[in-house]
């Protein structure tokens, strides 16, 4: 692939759109207007806080990654979105309880003014929730017409000169990829059919890339992973990125795994227990929408481990996962995992972890990596499938046929490699002789 031609400054406004206003999204809002007043700081940001090695080591070449690449200033952000509940974004957040109210009250006349748009909405998508602001409409095609829209209203009222969407919303039903995903025309006439397999999600992201919006899914829901998107994500030449933010113990499975995998330890079992008490644990006391979950989840130790290529160590693993609501807990998740390994001769081993996360804590830097790095792709021409931000999700999107890189370490490199590529650097894989011959 060429590299891309010269980047277009990011003159302007970026709009940042989230379909769903809840504790992800409004904590990262209110992250976002702290960090610009000197109030905080923003940690697990690679865009704001990370570094990237240029050159050879012994040149001292080391720059702030947004020192390097030209993303957008968090300045020049403006916030907005759509959800089932009427709440603006300081209700929301506050109702959601991720931040404290201290923090909330340095922000609260900011958050105040981002009110949501009507969400498209379909309960038999999320069963376990609803709520009063819901967009009506003959058929799913009008409903997704009617996000166009607002998206154009939003871009013209915000005065913003660019836009991106990240998918915050909550996590569908289980939805296989069907004929009617298969090409653009045949989508449109499953949305004006009303067809079960076009889940409202997906209305969003055709509704994006078709206005030209860049789209990141942050939830497990198959939206983006189907042809008809991707061909119109190269049509309308815009960067598209999924599924499902890398969080709490999916995070610590690709840490961990791989250092397993490094020094050829077996592994037994991977029993994985979640208790969280938000509306993401409300939602999936739903068996559908858990499905989805589960799929997103469970994968990541198949391909990190290769157990065809490792029968002796992996080939017998045992991996299970649990969620469970549990109100109490609210946005604070525990993640608790039982690890089963064996050593030299086959020697049983174990480990514990016990991840007492904050589940939209970790989640926030994210929105706002992801935000910054499909602006900045889709300036310098990029468009379709960014593997390159695999590092920020549970299940990477990939070129049909090609199986998913999960190893954190690589998809940091893969990130970071992507970015040296970018600005004509060279890319670095650590061989090193130079330093010896």
């Amino acid at each position: 692939m060429e590299k891309p031609g010269k980047i277009a400054a990011p003159k302007g406004k970026l709009g940042i759109l989230t379909p769903g206003m809840g504790a992800v999204s409004t904590t990262f809002m209110a992250g976002v207007e702290l960090v610009r007043r000197g109030k905080s700081q923003p940690v697990g940001s690679v865009t704001q806080l990370g570094t990237i090695r240029l050159g050879k080591r012994t040149d001292g070449r080391t720059p702030l990654v947004k020192q390097f690449v030209p993303l957008a200033d968090l300045k020049d952000l403006t916030f907005g979105g759509w959800d089932i509940f009427k709440d603006n974004a300081y209700q929301s957040a506050a109702n959601a309880g991720v931040l404290n109210l201290q923090d909330l009250a340095k922000v609260k006349p900011f958050l105040s003014g981002i009110k949501p748009m009507k969400a498209v909405f379909d309960r038999d998508y999320v069963k376990l929730i609803d709520g009063p602001n819901i967009k009506k409409g003959k058929n799913k095609y009008e409903l997704a017409l009617k996000i166009k829209e607002d998206i154009a209203n939003y871009k013209r009222s915000s005065r913003v000169s660019r836009l991106v969407m990240c998918w915050c919303g909550s996590t569908e039903v289980f939805v296989k990829p069907e004929d009617v995903h298969s090409t653009p025309a045949k989508f449109v006439e499953a949305m004006k059919s009303n067809h079960a397999a076009i889940a409202p999600s997906m209305l969003y992201a055709w509704a994006a890339i078709t206005s030209g919006v860049p789209f990141a899914n942050g939830a497990p829901n198959l939206t983006v992973d189907i042809p008809a998107i991707q061909e119109l994500a190269q049509e309308h030449s815009v960067p598209i990125c999924g599924k499902d933010f890398k969080t709490g113990q999916t995070l610590m499975k690709t840490i961990l795994a791989p250092g397993f995998k490094a020094r050829m330890l077996g592994l037994d079992g991977w029993f994985s227990t979640n208790i969280l008490g938000n509306r993401d644990g409300e939602v999936l006391e739903d068996p559908g929408s858990f499905k989805t979950k589960e799929e997103s989840k469970l994968s990541v130790l198949e391909y990190i481990l290769q157990p065809k290529l490792y029968p002796m160590l992996y080939g017998k693993m045992h991996h299970k996962v649990r969620i469970n609501y549990y109100p109490p807990r609210g946005d604070n998740k525990e993640g608790w995992d039982n690890i089963d390994i064996f050593g030299w001769l086959g020697y049983p081993m174990q480990i514990k972890v016990d991840f007492l996360c904050r589940d939209s804590i970790l989640a926030a830097p994210i929105v706002l990596d992801l935000v910054l790095f499909l602006d900045l792709a889709q300036r310098a021409g990029m468009k379709g499938i960014q593997e390159w931000l695999s590092f920020y999700f549970k299940s990477p999107m990939t070129a049909p046929g090609l199986y998913p890189e999960h190893d954190l370490f690589i998809q940091s490199m893969k990130l970071k490699n992507t970015l040296r590529w970018m600005m004509g650097e060279d890319l670095i894989t650590h061989l090193g002789q130079e330093y010896y011959d």
